[in-house]
């Protein structure tokens, strides 16, 4: 069972997940333009941006995350996106081992693992303070369908300045971003039951055969069977 909530860190999102059969545990994490904070039993992780479905096959039981709003997580973490891209590491790796420890064991033993994980991410939050605002213009910008070169110019960018920004905030250049914003927008809408040709129109796809093959190579499947599984 899948559990979300919106987070008091700003754009986050704070969830947990319990994995109950062997086909829920085999259900692809799809690009997102976010990174996570993960916790599960004893050991602390960061999930870095996708470019493709990631399949976590034989997980553990139970996982608690924060969803860091797309661009947010690497000055949270202090490391560039583009070097955790398609990646999952130990935070220990990012971390002092000994702080890593600490908090490891401190969520081991809370009440609820799923509020002290946000607790770390609060707390961090709050020695490096807020995301620079332009990152969030950038993310609305290419979520509204404009294309990478009308984004600069409307931020006062060149073309070269916004890829890379882009690489070291989202971990890829904007029109991969742009890609798995419209992938996030179809999915949102074909979960709710829009057609498919409906939803390749809605979403920003030239039209419904755009759709199946940017789903396909993003998810990794058909969105038919992707819609099955979820």
């Amino acid at each position: 069972m899948y559990v979300e909530r919106a987070s008091r860190l700003p754009g986050a999102v704070v969830w947990s997940r319990v994995v109950s059969t062997p086909a829920a545990a085999t259900r692809p994490v799809l690009p997102d333009g976010c990174m996570d904070l993960l916790w599960t039993e004893g050991r602390l992780l960061v999930a870095g941006p996708d470019t493709r479905a990631y399949h976590p096959g034989d997980a553990p039981a139970g996982w608690a995350g924060v969803r860091f709003f797309p661009g947010t997580a690497p000055a949270l973490l202090g490391v560039p996106a583009d070097e955790l891209r398609d990646l999952r590491v130990d935070l220990a790796d990012l971390w002092p081992a000994a702080e890593v420890r600490r908090l490891t064991a401190r969520i081991d033993a809370a009440a609820d693992p799923v509020a002290a994980l946000e607790e770390v991410a609060l707390d961090r939050a709050a020695g490096t303070g807020p995301a620079a605002p332009l990152l969030r213009e950038i993310v609305a910008a290419l979520d509204a369908g404009r294309s990478a070169a009308a984004t600069a110019a409307r931020l006062g960018l060149s073309t070269r300045q916004l890829h890379r920004r882009s690489l070291t905030a989202f971990g890829y250049g904007p029109r991969t971003l742009t890609r798995v914003l419209r992938l996030q927008r179809a999915l949102a809408l074909a979960w709710d039951g829009v057609p498919f040709a409906e939803v390749a129109a809605r979403a920003g796809y030239a039209d419904q055969p755009h759709l199946a093959r940017d789903v396909k190579e993003l998810a990794g499947m058909p969105l038919g069977e992707l819609l099955a599984r979820s």
